[in-house]
């Protein structure tokens, strides 16, 4: 499988928060020497303006419709020449654009700490990427896509290695409002001796796939570099060994990794190790 590297360098925040510099910094780590990839450039995706929408609740709405877009338009070109992209994030918030650019009927893989599935009354940011998967199966803020309906069914939809969930617990609102027909394996279910056949269960098919890495799946001892960790996550031996049978599955058309959060990261280390981690991940 041959990747072609796309840059997204989305954070947003709208306030230059390290996400957006996590692309340059894993091309600096050596990624696509690793991977053999080809270089696919960087699709204009910042996001500079922090003034949260009134209508949409979304922090510099117009923007990250101009990101979705532009992501939408390189993904599918990509696609379209035959190509797996690997598109590098930036936050979450590049999701929506990215699904834009997919052709219908697709499985997605989707490992984050988070649910992301806020929308703009209930997020507590205004941050597109509190509300990545709602906006893409139809249930967050009106607008942010030019188009109506899912991008992807709720019943294609993998929600992989989050922390477990409380509905009762005050922060635990956000759970009520993922769609009941969303796949849930959280990341109790994800470690150790469990995270391999996990993997390989959900390798079967024949339908098209998208697996979509957010590096907050990983716990803060393991990579302390990003915006919200989270305890409870796995380490990159269970990472690893739940998504190689889904790269290798034959089912798979691309892959986006965000959340690595560069300022947080001086001396390059854990780019170093991700880069690494995706070269031992996504190797023939």
């Amino acid at each position: 499988m041959r990747w072609s590297v796309l840059d997204a360098p989305l954070d947003s925040s709208g306030r230059g928060r390290g996400e957006h510099r996590a692309p340059a910094a894993l091309r600096a780590a050596g990624l696509l020497d690793l991977l053999g990839a080809a270089d696919a450039g960087t699709v204009d995706a910042l996001i500079t303006d922090p003034v949260r929408d009134p209508e949409t609740g979304v922090i510099g709405v117009d923007q990250v419709r101009r990101a979705g877009r532009s992501i939408a338009a390189r993904v599918t070109a990509l696609l379209d020449a035959g190509r797996h992209p690997l598109v590098l994030g930036g936050d979450c918030a590049i999701l929506p654009g990215t699904l834009q650019g997919l052709p219908a009927g697709f499985d997605l893989w989707f490992l984050d700490a988070h649910l992301d599935f806020e929308d703009g009354r209930t997020s507590p940011t205004g941050e597109g990427a509190d509300m990545g998967l709602s906006i893409v199966t139809d249930h967050g803020p009106a607008g942010v896509l030019d188009r109506e309906g899912p991008l992807v069914d709720p019943d294609q939809v993998y929600l992989l290695g989050h922390r477990p969930l409380d509905r009762a617990a005050p922060e635990g609102r956000e759970a009520l409002r993922v769609d009941p027909a969303v796949h849930l394996v959280p990341a109790t279910r994800l470690r150790g001796a469990d995270a391999a056949p996990v993997g390989r269960d959900l390798a079967v098919g024949t339908t098209p796939a998208w697996l979509h890495l957010d590096l907050d799946v990983l716990d803060p001892l393991v990579l302390p570099a990003v915006s919200y960790p989270e305890p409870g996550g796995l380490d990159w031996a269970d990472l690893i060994a739940l998504t190689r049978p889904l790269v290798h599955s034959g089912r798979l058309i691309g892959m986006s990794v965000t959340d690595f959060n560069a300022d947080e990261d001086p001396d390059g280390r854990h780019a170093e190790r991700i880069a690494h981690s995706l070269a031992e991940l996504l190797a023939d």
